[in-house]
């Protein structure tokens, strides 16, 4: 009321000075609106007070604390402490409330150190624009403050000072303006003083280390980088070093790499190992976030410690920026390896291979050697596989997918020279249509002998184009008994009508063997006329019958059950037949209940071909044994109509007398129900 008493009286003395009182009263009751307006009239006044502007400016920048312009607010204390620092300080004092003041400190420090930062405007443009409202009359006392503007925060934070001489963070905020400012001595002591009351406080301790290196004291600045790294606090660097300069980032950059560098190559050991990373995470930070060299340097390190992941996110930092970066891949493909994780390993390095097979193959040839052998499995089988998928559906359209192929060949057969990577090669040459090539290449690692029968098959592939039948068959025929998946695979690079001229060959000459009773011989030959036929029954049932003479009845069983799921236009003598051979087998390999119900299925199917099948093996005298056996044992376990059944089944085979007992005992047994 006194304010307003004065203001309306004609004679306007202290005019200036009283709306700023007016305006502080309203603001301590709350009352925002008026009390802007009264600071904005000061502001803007034609003939302004200095003392009666300061005032509006604190009460104008508490003001926009609480709109959120935290900002706006730092720009109006920084141009009141422009005008005049003691007044700033004086009116802080008596005319904020102490409530009130404390969040005023903390937001003028984090909007200094923002300021510092760059954070505000990172192309370094002014607040012109923001400025511009706080009026044109203040504009004959102060110029513009830019974001970038290191006095004026040196200003604010001496402020700060004044108003706490306790508070760390406003010296800190005062060194680095200094230190921006170019006056170094000045910041050097300012934080010696901080430094004194905390001995241990990384964020004073990390800028005296750039400090001391900026002046050329090495060992000093080293030994400051030390204490930080002891402490633990490496993170302490990441705010610093936005105000850092650029040549003193790279200056404290190029300082970390070269320790972590000179650790690695004296001392190995774990502490020394982490002691590294903390330097080239210095570095790293010092670069702004991505410093190639010191990320794989530091991701080895981190493989070193067994700590993967975190190598894995160091590589992936570097292939975010580069992802055709070979190091990269290697490495984080080898820390995939360590971790057993196959497919992201197998991708990782061959996208390596890809980009740079001369950096790629030296790194895996650096790796213990059970390391590079799981390498070469990982990447044999990966091939394989894709070769059989693209030779079996003869997509000759996957140009790049050879190309790939190839590449991994090649690769595998620098890095390691054993057969299978030499065959795997010669079988990529085949694919890709390179016959001479693949000839050379199976006589230069083989020899022209080709002792090895997996090699030999190959060369038999290379001379069906060249339509030597015979020889290429008997080489199939020798795989056929090691390996057929083998066989089968390479029977894709052969087409329809060599596949034909094979399967006339390997028939003749298995039928030729089996008569001479060489069945060992005759076994391939037949495995060979199976794959070419596509799984015909007469040969499957041919090698059934050399498996039995050479009493592999499990495979010959295998066999047998192939060619009764293809049973279907078959005569039925000839599966009445099957089925006796499969009753035959299952006895051999004491499956006894199974056998007596594929003869059973045989003598549904026609009785008279089924006993005479019989009796040519193995007897009705030894069935009828097995007849009864088994069904001695479902009338033991009361399945009285699985047992009436096979005695009666055993019956027509021969009138045997324990049978017929049986029958009679199931009979009386069974006097109760109807079991016929």
């Amino acid at each position: 009321d006194i304010c307003d008493h004065l203001l309306a009286a004609e004679q306007k003395t202290y005019y200036n000075t009283l709306l700023a009182l007016r305006g502080f009263c309203s603001l301590h009751a709350h009352d925002h609106q008026q009390a802007l307006q009264d600071f904005q009239k000061v502001i803007e006044h034609d003939s302004p007070h200095p003392n009666s502007c300061i005032k509006a400016l604190c009460g104008r920048g508490l003001i926009r604390i609480s709109g959120g312009s935290h900002y706006l607010t730092a720009l109006d204390y920084i141009t009141a402490c422009q005008l005049k620092l003691e007044e700033t300080i004086f009116t802080i004092k008596s005319y904020v409330p102490w409530n009130q003041r404390g969040l005023l400190l903390k937001v003028l420090q984090e909007e200094g150190q923002k300021m510092l930062q760059k954070k505000r405007y990172p192309g370094g443009s002014s607040a012109h624009g923001q400025k511009e409202k706080q009026g044109c009359g203040l504009s004959l006392f102060i110029f513009f403050f830019p974001s970038r503007d290191a006095p004026g925060v040196y200003q604010l934070a001496s402020l700060l000072e004044e108003l706490d001489a306790s508070d760390e963070a406003s010296r800190i905020l005062c060194a680095d303006a200094l230190y921006q400012m170019g006056r170094v001595e000045e910041a050097h002591k300012l934080l010696l003083l901080a430094l004194s009351g905390n001995p241990q406080r990384s964020p004073i301790l990390a800028r005296l280390a750039l400090l001391q290196l900026k002046k050329g004291f090495l060992y000093d600045g080293n030994q400051l980088l030390k204490k930080v790294i002891r402490i633990g606090d490496t993170s302490c660097l990441l705010p610093i070093m936005d105000i850092f300069k650029d040549e003193d980032r790279k200056l404290m950059q190029t300082h970390c790499h070269f320790r972590a560098l000179t650790i690695l190559k004296n001392k190995q050991e774990d502490a020394d190992i982490k002691e590294a990373i903390a330097y080239l995470s210095f570095a790293i930070i010092a670069s702004g976030g991505y410093a190639e060299d010191c990320l794989l340097i530091r991701a080895q390190c981190y493989g070193r410690l067994g700590q993967k992941k975190t190598a894995i996110f160091d590589y992936n930092a570097i292939l975010k920026e580069d992802p055709r970066n070979v190091q990269a891949l290697s490495g984080r493909g080898f820390i995939y390896l360590a971790l057993k994780q196959q497919k992201e390993a197998v991708q990782d390095l061959i996208s390596a291979l890809k980009v740079e097979a001369g950096v790629a193959i030296p790194a895996i040839l650096s790796l213990k050697h059970e390391a590079q052998g799981l390498i070469t499995q990982w990447l044999l089988h990966h091939g394989r596989t894709a070769l059989t998928e693209l030779v079996a559906t003869k997509d000759h359209s996957k140009e790049e997918t050879l190309r790939d192929l190839l590449m991994i060949a090649k690769a595998l057969i620098k890095i390691c020279k054993d057969a299978q990577y030499h065959i795997f090669y010669t079988d990529v040459l085949i694919a890709n249509g390179k016959y001479e090539e693949a000839l050379d290449h199976l006589q230069e690692a083989f020899g022209h002998s080709l002792a090895d029968d997996f090699a030999s098959a190959r060369l038999a592939v290379l001379q069906l184009k060249k339509r030597n039948v015979p020889v290429a068959a008997h080489s199939f025929s020798i795989l056929a008994k090691k390996d057929e998946r083998e066989l089968a695979f390479l029977l894709n690079f052969v087409d329809a009508k060599q596949q034909q001229h094979l399967l006339q060959v390997a028939a003749q000459e298995g039928n030729a063997l089996i008569k001479e009773y060489r069945y060992e011989k005759a076994l391939g030959y037949y495995t060979l006329a199976i794959l070419t036929s596509k799984d015909n029954p007469r040969y499957l049932r041919q090698r059934a019958a050399c498996l039995t003479h050479l009493k592999k009845y499990d495979k010959a069983l295998k066999d047998m059950e192939k060619v009764i799921q293809k049973h279907g236009c078959n005569s039925l003598k000839t599966r009445v037949e099957d089925h006796c051979s499969k009753g035959h087998l299952l006895l051999s390999m004491s499956e006894e209940e199974a056998a007596v119900k594929q003869y059973i299925e045989a003598l549904q199917l026609d009785e008279s071909m089924a006993l005479c099948s019989i009796m040519n093996s193995p007897g009705s005298e030894i069935l009828t044994k097995t007849f009864h056996k088994i069904a001695q044992y479902n009338f033991e376990m009361q399945h009285y109509e699985e047992a009436w059944k096979i005695t009666d089944y055993g019956l027509k085979i021969d009138k045997n007398a324990e049978l017929k007992k049986l029958k009679t005992r199931l009979k009386r047994e069974a006097s109760s129900c109807s079991i016929h």
